[in-house]
């Protein structure tokens, strides 16, 4: 552990006892006798009030309305943060002026040479949806659903929801526990089981009009929602074996719900199983453009005959 780190930690430690040993900290810490008498010294000369108690089994104690100091940062880590929210920057994601303010108040506490670093990596690094001419820039576009953050507030204090949803001209509303929430391909999704129909279901949040709790009288419980969803699960109908090119493909991209099980230590093959509904055209055709690719550092086991012409069909295009 370094020492900017173990510090950070220590002051966690002794802030949240009435009273601790040097020996305490030695055995906490795996230091040694100096090394634990320094760290509390630098924790003093930080500003913890720490008393020394005189005596055989003396110790510290932490002064009564005492507060922490503030958490420091390793450069390392200051970095780590900025370049996080640089990389999400333009991604519709929610509490997104709460994210600006938070950014703002990291740059205070850093120092002016710490500062100058990130605003050349400001300059420097550029990520999916950054404006090159002005990194800076937050169009409208930028800002998540409205309701993106509602539902969140929510969903911290029930799952069980009664979801309003704007269906081309017609509004209807479904009484669901929500699973998920997740964004793919730039749109935030609710995957949840429809309490009504029995059944689980996806609803773009961009198509959410409201969102309340659902009256707890007319819920199912989660263990009876887990049973019956078990009961629906889907057969595989999709198996192929990945070599090592394929694989790096997978890691650019894959569905949210694709997931693959490598089947050697060294993580060079793996192996695909999942389900996909040869009925829903979009769905169809995405997995078909995904397995194209993918590339040809694939083994298929397992697949639909609607996902073979799919691909025979791409490649007739491709090669006429």
């Amino acid at each position: 552990m370094k020492k900017v780190e173990r510090i950070n930690t220590i002051m966690r430690y002794i802030n949240n006892r009435a009273h601790f040993t040097i020996s305490e900290i030695m055995g906490e810490f795996n230091i040694s006798r100096s090394t634990a008498i320094r760290d509390i010294r630098e924790i003093e000369a930080m500003g913890m009030p720490l008393v020394a108690e005189v005596g055989r089994d003396g110790g510290y104690f932490v002064m009564n309305n005492s507060v922490l100091p503030t958490v420091r940062f390793t450069d390392n880590e200051i970095k780590a943060l900025f370049i996080a929210f640089m990389a999400t920057r333009n991604q519709q994601l929610p509490y997104l002026k709460s994210r600006q303010s938070l950014g703002e108040k990291l740059l205070g506490l850093i120092s002016k040479n710490q500062q100058d670093d990130l605003v050349l990596l400001n300059q420097i690094l550029l990520f999916e949806g950054t404006n090159p001419y002005n990194p800076d820039l937050l169009d409208l576009s930028d800002l998540p659903h409205p309701m993106l953050e509602k539902l969140i507030q929510i969903l911290l204090l029930d799952h069980y929801l009664l979801i309003t949803i704007q269906e081309e001209k017609v509004i209807k509303s479904y009484p669901i526990y929500l699973l998920h929430l997740y964004r793919e391909k730039s749109l935030w999704l609710i995957e949840g089981f429809d309490l009504k129909e029995e059944k689980k279901q996806i609803f773009p949040v961009d198509h959410l009009t409201n969102v309340d709790p659902y009256p707890t009288k007319k819920r199912l419980s989660k263990k009876q929602i887990l049973e019956k969803l078990s009961k629906q699960e889907e057969a595989v109908n999709l198996v192929f074996e990945l070599g090592p090119k394929a694989i790096v493909q997978f890691k650019k991209y894959h569905p949210l719900k694709v997931s693959i099980s490598y089947t050697n230590p060294y993580q060079t093959t793996a192996i695909l199983k999942t389900f996909i509904n040869v009925h829903n055209p979009e769905e169809l055709t995405e997995i078909t453009n995904w397995l194209l690719f993918l590339g040809g550092d694939i083994k298929v086991k397992k697949v639909p005959e609607e996902v073979l012409e799919g691909i025979q069909e791409r490649l007739c295009l491709i090669c006429p």
